[in-house]
């Protein structure tokens, strides 16, 4: 029987390949539907790019991903570089490939005056699901999956403020196992809701679709931050909250309110209150006691 860690090791490695694969291979199976439809209904362009897609699986799974999973698990990879390698690689192979071929897609119909397939929801929201689970696995896989937390975790949580007994006492647990799906899911929502506003078909069928694009991309950049640290906050505001403030208000002023106000709201509060409170602060006239 194997032991629990190798089990894990396998699930965990099991679902983070199957994150990469299957994005790929739906958006790209998509695409070739498009280019099917373009090309009047030629089966023969459809198998070439399913063929594509097989082989660039194949290629960066064994040429990329398998190297790069038995150098961090034999530590050999230089941390140096990235405290998550993984992640990092998954922009590169999938997440990269995805957004481009989605652009792709939109050139192809703008170009042939046709709107055969807008990509709207599944590949989509497959792309950046799998994404956020890559996210996920990577931030739990330090921690066990049965029993209590570990001895660190609940040290981390003993200055908040003391612990609760009586019959309603359950109320006033905490897990960070589950924490951590709630905070990372909560850590992409604002680009997932960027990459819903490049699925409208105004915007998909315009030039508007390629910074949209872009931009949510480069914001994905951010995953290859470890959490919690003080470099996410400037990254945040540099990849995703000052960017998306930009595009939104330029969206807004072309298409009309083909996103809610409060996104821009955000991240205009996010970017000045970072502003204010990194650099603004730090002036002489805003450290005087005198003053609110």
């Amino acid at each position: 029987m194997p032991s629990g860690k190798t089990v894990k090791l396998i699930l965990y490695e099991a679902l983070q390949f199957t994150a990469f694969i299957v994005p790929v291979f739906v958006i790209f199976e998509r695409f070739a539907r498009l280019i099917h439809n373009v090309k009047g209904q030629d089966l023969t362009t459809y198998w070439l790019v399913v063929a594509v897609s097989t082989a660039y699986v194949t290629s960066a799974s064994l040429l990329v991903w398998v190297p790069l999973k038995y150098m961090i698990l034999k530590r050999r990879f230089l941390t140096e570089i990235t405290q998550r390698p993984t992640v990092l690689v998954y922009l590169m192979l999938c997440t990269f490939p995805c957004f481009a071929i989605l652009i792709t897609s939109s050139k192809v119909q703008v170009d042939g005056g046709h709107c055969y397939d807008h990509f709207a929801e599944l590949p989509v929201s497959l792309v950046l699901f799998s994404l956020i689970c890559v996210d996920i696995i990577e931030q739990i896989r330090p921690c066990r999956l049965t029993g209590q937390p570990s001895a660190a975790y609940l040290y981390s949580l003993s200055a908040h403020p003391q612990s609760h007994s009586g019959p309603l006492g359950f109320l006033w647990r905490r897990d960070g196992r589950s924490q951590v799906f709630m905070d990372t899911f909560l850590f992409w929502l604002d680009t997932v809701e960027m990459v819903r506003v490049a699925g409208e078909p105004s915007v998909y069928y315009s030039g508007w679709v390629f910074p949209v694009y872009i931009l949510a991309f480069l914001s994905t950049l951010r995953i290859a931050i470890t959490p919690h640290n003080p470099l996410l906050s400037s990254a945040g505001v540099a990849l995703q909250d000052l960017p998306f403030f930009i595009i939104r208000v330029a969206l807004i002023i072309v298409f009309g309110y083909v996103t809610p106000l409060l996104y821009p709201l955000k991240n205009v509060l996010v970017s000045l209150t970072y502003i204010y409170f990194t650099f603004l602060t730090k002036l002489r006239i805003f450290r005087s006691h005198s003053m609110f």
